[in-house]
This record gives C-alpha cells, structure tokens and sequence, in this order.
C-alpha cells in the first residue's frame, strides 16, 4: 500500500504476547486511519467497562503521517473514557506517530492486564515489554529523562497511578494526550510508558503531485492573519486567542458565573512572551510550530490551560499559572478539567483560591491524598458528593473548555453534542464565529448553526483520521487534503469522499455512546447558561441562552444528522452510512 504499511501491531499485556494483523485496503479505505481506524477496533468491545482487561487501548496514525504532508505529526489515542463513560480520544503532536509509522506499524491495539507495571518498547518489528516497576510515583519529567535515546515516547505520571479520573498521557515530554482521562486506561493496564523508533519511510503513490498539494497549503498558510501573521498562533502560539474572547465578553471567569477578568490585559499573550521569552517548536512536519518553551525550558501553557488558571479561578499572577500548566504535567493530568475542578470546589466552599492554594490542591489530587482524592474524580462526582451538581461545569462529565457558550452559540450546540463530552475541538465553531473562517457567522445566533456544526464535525473526524491539525483549517480546507490524500495514496478520493467517512466514524461514535446509555438529556449544557446572564458592557450584551433556540437548534442537528427525535442513531442512516447496525 502507498501511505499505510497494513500492519497493526496487537499487544496482550496479559499473557505477554504480539503479532502482526493485516486489515484489508477497504478497511483502511474506509476509516483512513487515526481516530477513525481506531474507532473500528473499539466498537466491538465499547460496551464493556472502561477498565476490564479486554477493553482496548489503541494508538492509530493515519495515511500522511510520515509523509511531506503539513502538519501530519500527530496520532490518535483511544479507549473508553474513563472520565466521562463515552467515547474517548485525542490527537496528539510530537514524534511518536511518526516513529511508529516508521517502525512499520499503522497503529498498536493492545489488551489485557499486565501483572507488573510495564512498558512497550517498539523499534522496528522488535517489541519488548519492560519491567516498569521502578518508575513507581515518578514526575512524567523523570521518566522521559530515563527513556531518553530510545525514540519517541509516551507516559503516564503520579495522576493516573492514583486514580485520577482526567489522568494524562504525555508524548515526548509536553504533548498532552488529554481531556478523556486516557492516562487512567494506561494504569487500568499497569501500562506506564511506550516507546518506538524505526528508519522506514512510508511510500507516497505520487511525489510530485503531493509536493504541488504542499505548496498549494503553504501559499494559504502564508495568507492567514490567524496562523503566520504578526499577531497569530505562529507567533504566540494558542494564547493568540486569550485577548479576542476577553475582548468579546465570553472569557469564563469564577466558575463561568461572570464572562470578563478585568485582569486579563496583563496576564495575555505578549504578557507571556516579555516575561518568559519563548522559543519555537511544535510536532513533526509543522510549518506554524505554535508550541512554545520558555527560556527556562517550561512549556508555556495553551489558550484554555492560560484562561483557566487565570480567569476561570480569579486568579492574576501569570507565574502561577505557569508553575500550574507545569505541575499538571509533571503528574500527567488534564489542565482544562483540573482547573475546572478546582473552580467547582472554589464556589462550593465560597472561598478564592490563593496562588498557593492552586498548586497545593493540583499536587494534592495527582498524589491521590486528602481532598485531593475527591477532587480527582472530576468535578462532576464531586459537586454531586457535595450535593451541588450546578456547580459542576461539564456536558456528559467532561469539564469544559475556555470559551463561554453563552458568547459563542455554534459552540453551545457543539459542546451538547461532541461525542466525547464537553469539547471545543469536535466541530470548532471558533473558526467562523470568532476568527471569521472561511466565513463569518452571527456568534450570538443558533442560526444556521445546526448544519455548520455537523459538516465540522464530519470534517474534523476525516483531519483526526488522515491525520493533520486543525489548525491548518483555518486557512487550507478539505479540497487540498483530498489532493494530498490522493497524491499518497494513490486511491481516487475527493473532498465529498473524506467528508463522508467523516459523518461515518461521528455516527459510529453516536452509535457506541447510545449503546451505553447516552440519550438526549446528555446532549445539553449545565443549567446555569440558560439563566444567568455573561458580563455585558455597553454594546456588548451577553443574555442568557434562549433554551428555546437551543432546543430547536438540537431537533434541526439530529435531524441533519440522522439521529431520530431523540437523539438516538437509526438503523437507516447506519446502513446507508455503510455502518452494521447493532442496537
């Protein structure tokens, strides 16, 4: 094949076990790869509980990584989520869907229990399984120093040993694999790292056609203000966003009971870039590289990860949410449901959390001790041990991001209806609602909203799969990925063909959520939106979302979807979507 090995790995921790499978070109042409090829592997099992040792753990590339192809460093990891029951994945940068590809491996789905903490070792068609016992209670900083010199890799940290439900997986040091609690399906396993290395390339059907691809996305890149222009993701990395939503009155401040930090002009992006000096870097294959490293050689934290430890808990030193994004790292957890937590507890006890408070509670909850346990289940358990679940902010149990829906409705409806819970990233209606790509919309209208935010979610599903970042949509769409996909491939495919695999893997995903229960009443948003007003000043009016307009957006989504009047898949849309109904 051009652009897959048609090799995955399979890995039983239990008995020790490894061999090579070979799915068929249809299974590849029809999944691609990534979130969809992984999303194959796990339907068959998904009803089973997140940690029983049949339940898979799987770790896909997609068709243009390893390739020329912008932005294709990045990988999928996927199980059942831990944190929220539903389906749960992330894309991930740095180099080790790279490393794998060229270890010769398309993906590795691995199951059992191992009967000591281990570690999977792949350098080439050599796997190894380690004895990983002696990096009991280690920082993920620690680990990576140990692993150092046998290529890319991926690990877990205190969180996930001590059952932390938003538990990390951590790629090559910085890159989070977050937001499900994937680290904790690591633990389930007593898997604590992987590693792989390999010198193969993969093939590409048509090089010179891919390099015309190349540079068709390289003159669009170099076009968009957002990504390469003087105050975009290029240059300041994901913060670039921090002063447009403050801006717009939609920044979640003290637990999304207010929507703007007055203190938020000096805690933003060029704040962050005189104080710490930041560096480049990014995954493999990136053009924008919008990670940044501070001189001191911290990574500097992510938009959500900046606004929340900052304005989500009415916090003003910029040191502290720095030292925050670090500790978080260190023992593997999700920053966004971290912080979150730590608001839901801060208004439940109806104190302000000091600087020390927020690091001393963060360790407290990757250690497992004192409040720290119960923090650690998500805020979600724990407003509802308190007996305040409106405390909680989260869709299906997952915390959610830093963009208030309220100042956002695209946003609103796409958080009720991601697949994997409360997520920004599933149809990212900040594109056009905010940065006015490739189109601009009414941010405060349900309008037209229901058809937008499907077709983004097909389209993010087909970039999670090829894979790419989602960044490069800002400027590139699918029509030059599909020539990139052709041009390495080799298989005739336009960007209608890509959208439809897309609305494939959403609706199989659909389809394995209703099977665990899932139904419309998950498909909403915590109470509060619909009856507190955001922070308004003159011009700028944040009401209330009409839960009427909400309602009615979520009955046109289902319909455009082809769900039925309650959210729930059909067994005609399955079969028209090629998908084999199971009910």
């Amino acid at each position: 094949m051009n652009g897959w090995w048609g090799r995955i790995l399979r890995v039983d921790l239990t008995t020790g076990v490894w061999e090579a499978q070979c799915p068929t070109f249809e299974v590849y042409r029809e999944s691609l790869g990534g979130r969809g090829l992984a999303g194959r592997y796990l339907e068959p099992e998904v009803t089973r509980r997140w940690d029983d040792p049949a339940m898979p753990l799987l770790l896909f590339t997609g068709p243009l990584v390893d390739t020329a192809s912008p932005t294709s460093g990045r990988m999928t990891i996927m199980s059942l989520s831990p944190l929220t029951g539903t389906v749960g994945d992330c894309s991930v940068g740095g180099s080790l869907g790279t490393l794998l590809k060229k270890a010769g491996w398309d993906g590795v789905v691995i199951t059992g229990r191992s009967p000591r903490p281990c570690g999977i070792e792949i350098a080439g068609e050599s796997v190894t399984l380690t004895d990983a016992s002696g990096m009991a209670g280690l920082s993920t900083s620690r680990i990576f120093e140990i692993l150092h010199g046998r290529g890319a890799a991926a690990a877990t940290g205190p969180a996930a040993e001590n059952g932390v439900a938003f538990a990390n997986v951590m790629v090559d040091g910085h890159f989070a694999a977050g937001r499900n609690g994937l680290g904790l399906s690591f633990a389930a396993k007593n898997l604590r790292y992987i590693t792989a290395t390999g010198h193969g390339k993969t093939a590409v059907a048509d090089p010179e056609d891919l390099q015309d691809a190349i540079d068709d996305i390289r003159r669009l890149l170099s076009a968009s203000p957002a990504l390469l222009g003087e105050f975009g993701i290029a240059e300041f990395g994901t913060p670039a966003l921090y002063d447009l939503t403050h801006a717009r009155r939609m920044m979640p401040t003290a637990n999304f009971r207010e929507t703007f930090f007055s203190a938020a002009p000096s805690l933003n992006a060029p704040a962050l870039r005189e104080r710490y000096l930041p560096k480049r870097t990014g995954c493999r294959g990136c053009p924008i590289l919008c990670k940044k490293i501070a001189a001191d050689g911290r990574p500097l934290p992510e938009f959500e990860t900046l606004s929340h430890f900052t304005a989500l808990l009415e916090n003003e030193d910029l040191e502290t949410a720095m030292a925050a994004n670090r500790l978080c790292n260190e023992m593997g957890m999700d920053t966004i449901s971290a912080a979150v937590t730590l608001a839901c507890h801060s208004e439940i006890e109806g104190v302000k959390l000091s600087s020390a408070d927020i690091l001393a509670l963060l360790d407290a909850i990757g250690r497992g001790k004192g409040i720290g346990a119960e923090l650690g289940r998500g805020s979600a358990a724990y407003a509802a041990s308190r007996g305040r679940p409106d405390c909680a902010l989260t869709v299906k149990g997952q915390e959610l991001p830093a963009y208030d829906p309220r100042g956002v409705c695209g946003m609103a409806l796409a958080y009720a209806t991601s697949t994997r819970g409360g997520c920004h990233l599933r149809a990212y209606p900040i594109a056009h609602e905010i940065l006015r790509k490739p189109v601009a919309t009414d941010r405060m209208s349900f309008s037209g909203k229901a058809r937008i935010i499907k077709i983004a979610e097909d389209l993010n599903a087909a970039v999670d799969s090829l894979t790419a970042c989602k960044f490069v949509f800002f400027a590139a769409s699918l029509e030059e990925y599909a020539k990139v996909f052709r041009a390495v491939t080799g298989a005739p495919s336009s960007a209608q063909d890509l959208l439809k695999i897309g609305e494939r893997i959403v609706y199989r995903e659909r389809m394995m959520n209703a099977r665990n229960g899932f139904t419309v009443e998950d498909d909403d948003l915590p109470g509060r939106f619909f009856t507190m007003p955001g922070s308004e000043r003159e011009h700028i009016l944040v009401p209330p979302i009409d839960r009427g307009a909400f309602l009615d957006a979520r009955a046109r989504y289902y319909a455009i979807r082809g769900l039925d009047k309650k959210g729930m898949p059909t067994r005609a849309k399955a079969e028209e979507l090629g998908i084999t109904w199971k009910s």
